[in-house]
């Protein structure tokens, strides 16, 4: 059950196509002066050393954000996300990874609120002494969660300022998580019509996975975005993700459009053999 650690897969193109969609949607929220609350459902160490001994393993964030360090010809949507993970970077070496928590985090003003849940004992106490380190602005907007994130979300939709997202990208290395993440974006919409909901989903060869994006794209609600990015074939022997996707329901309007001039050149540039792509579609009133 505790068997996953983000750290080994930090960077990669999965983290590439989810950040700069949540960097795209947080400067969105942050064009409007009212408050809102982001609830991160598997949140995850927080920040990464690219260096340490997890991430260098397999060097995942070698075909990730790795292709995109030092160019100057990156559509906005990416630059825009480069140009956060930088900040971790400032002497141009990249060393460091900062995750969903933490790009929040730089995102949020001072009446904003962030709201983190993970279950796993190791990360949530290196999620927590990573916080610890940072200032009193941060630690009075943050609150921890050591327990379940597709429970706890439930008690804190709607929150207080009635605007808000919810991003909800677990591992799926169990396969209820599939059937977790419908259902907690069902009861999510039936708390808190009006948020958003930012679903990160794997592209493997699994029939859950399939079965779940199938099922978001038909829930009735009025607006949703989905995007996906294969930078692979699939292995023969049935393992390992060849690419990933972002499931947004109530997404910015002008996401949509930013994605479509950035997911051509991502494909390119992170292309692993000629079977990538990827696919964009929407559902809008």
């Amino acid at each position: 059950m505790f068997s996953y650690r983000h750290a080994f897969h930090a960077g990669n193109h999965a983290d590439v196509l989810k950040h700069a969609v949540l960097v795209q949607m947080l400067d969105y929220f942050n064009r409007k002066d009212a408050p809102y609350w982001v609830i991160d459902t598997h949140a995850g160490a927080g920040l990464y050393a690219l260096d340490g001994e997890w991430a260098s393993k397999n060097a995942e964030f070698e075909d990730g954000i790795g292709r995109l360090w030092g160019r100057e010809d990156l559509p906005a949507l990416l630059a825009d996300y480069v140009r956060e993970i930088e900040r971790y970077n400032p002497n141009g070496r990249l060393r460091h990874y900062p995750g969903s928590p933490w790009l929040t985090l730089d995102a949020l003003r001072d009446r904003d609120r962030l709201r983190l849940f993970e279950m796993h004992p190791t990360e949530s106490g290196i999620l927590a002494g990573n916080l610890d380190k940072l200032d009193r602005v941060n630690l009075r907007q943050t609150t921890i969660y050591a327990t379940d994130g597709f429970e706890g979300m439930k008690a804190l939709l709607p929150p207080p300022t009635r605007r808000g997202m919810v991003l909800i990208d677990p591992s799926y290395e169990d396969k209820q998580d599939y059937r977790r993440t419908l259902t907690a974006v069902k009861e999510g919409i039936k708390r808190f019509a009006t948020g958003t909901y930012a679903v990160w989903y794997p592209l493997v060869q699994r029939r859950e996975a399939t079965d779940m994006v199938r099922g978001l794209e038909n829930l009735q609600i009025k607006n949703w975005l989905n995007v996906s990015l294969t930078v692979k074939k699939p292995a023969s022997e049935g393992f390992g993700l060849h690419g990933s996707g972002m499931f947004i329901v109530n997404p910015p309007w002008t996401l949509h459009a930013a994605l479509k001039e950035a997911m051509p050149f991502l494909t390119k540039l992170l292309a692993q053999d000629e079977r990538a792509a990827f696919t964009l579609k929407q559902r809008a009133d």
